[in-house]
């Protein structure tokens, strides 16, 4: 049985895992977890009933995420990683005849979960610097007709942010239903997160997840702040207990422990900025100001990605995609796996 014709020519979304001595390609964080939440979710789990379904609503997962918010439950959405969060969101709201609207180059992960929702894709050319303005963002959004907006702050793989007006403009020039992809927005800080705009906003939606600032990337666990029609509507199209027990339970654990959870942003953004100095003083590349755990450096060819490689470094290769030249995206990771990046880069060059 072939596969659908509007997936035949497509290859699935996948960084590469390979076994190398510097892997700095898929914007994990280089900080296992604290051992109080090992502890913590040890605790918890010979009480789990494992034989029985979860919680399908994951209601208290929900509510503590609300409390963090100062929001209720019936505004929080939770899934498998921010993925699953969007495929729902595409699911629910795109679809046959429906069209999405996207930045270009953007995350490269959205385009292709329109895909397998089957909602066509209309993309708006970001400006200098990776940035969008809100004229062109209310020009775009107007032209595209879009039923979805999906912008990311900070934009992976550039690392800039998308301001409130950008965000405003999008919301009040269209009728769609407007997600802002806030997967990196603690390494930007919260005065950067578009949160504060989801009561002025009517159709707005924030997506979030566990996997970057929370240590907790192995777990998959998302999360999206949104209108109470919006967590109605995708029960619809959510799978049957998709959000199994341990994961909530893993959830719990991680927001009781906020603090020890996330102490470790300050010493990414300290080295993310480090780093990027350093790189500035490397002859032939040029680095995208950041405010995300990672850095996008143009080389001076598209040989940069292979030749790191070839010496057990391994950053994402960006210099196929349209806008992204010679680009390579690298993960903020230790200062010893930075020094011997450095030392590759000073060798190739």
């Amino acid at each position: 049985m072939p596969v659908r014709d509007d997936l035949t020519d497509m290859a699935p979304y996948g960084a590469p895992q390979l076994d190398v001595a510097v892997r700095l390609n898929t914007n994990e964080t280089p900080f296992a977890p604290p051992p109080e939440f090992f502890a913590g979710l040890q605790r918890r789990l010979p009480h789990l009933p494992l034989h029985r379904y979860p919680d399908r609503g994951a209601r208290a997962l929900r509510a503590a995420l609300g409390a963090r918010f100062g929001r209720p439950t019936g505004q929080v959405w939770a899934a498998k990683g921010s993925n699953e969060v969007l495929l729902q969101l595409f699911q629910a709201y795109g679809g046959p005849g429906r069209r999405l609207l996207l930045t270009a180059p953007g995350y490269s992960a959205h385009p292709l979960i329109a895909r397998t929702a089957a909602t066509a894709v209309v993309e708006v050319p970001l400006g200098d610097g990776f940035t969008l303005d809100p004229d062109t963002a209310a020009d775009a959004a107007e032209r595209a007709h879009a039923h979805v907006i999906c912008v990311a702050s900070p934009h992976n793989p550039a690392g800039t942010l998308v301001g409130a007006d950008v965000v405003r403009a999008l919301h009040d020039a269209s009728d769609a239903l407007v997600i802002v992809d806030e997967a990196y927005i603690e390494f930007a800080g919260d005065e950067a997160s578009a949160v504060s705009m989801l009561g002025e906003l009517d159709r707005l939606v924030v997506c979030r997840t566990f996997s970057k600032a929370w240590r907790l990337a192995g777990l998959r666990l998302g999360y999206l702040l949104a209108p109470p029609w919006v967590i109605d509507d995708l029960r619809k199209v959510r799978l049957p207990y998709h959000l199994d027990a341990i994961t909530q339970a893993a959830g719990l654990v991680a927001l009781e422990l906020v603090d020890a959870m996330t102490a470790h942003i300050a010493q990414i953004v300290a080295e993310r900025d480090w780093l990027t100095a350093q790189l500035e003083q490397v002859p032939g590349l040029k680095t995208s100001p950041s405010h995300g755990n990672f850095v996008l450096v143009r080389g001076a060819d598209d040989t940069l990605f292979a030749q790191l490689l070839s010496r057990g470094v391994l950053v994402r290769d960006f210099s196929h995609v349209t806008g992204l030249a010679n680009c390579v995206r690298i993960t903020i990771g230790t200062r010893s796996e930075h020094q011997a990046l450095l030392a590759a880069l000073h060798d190739v060059v």
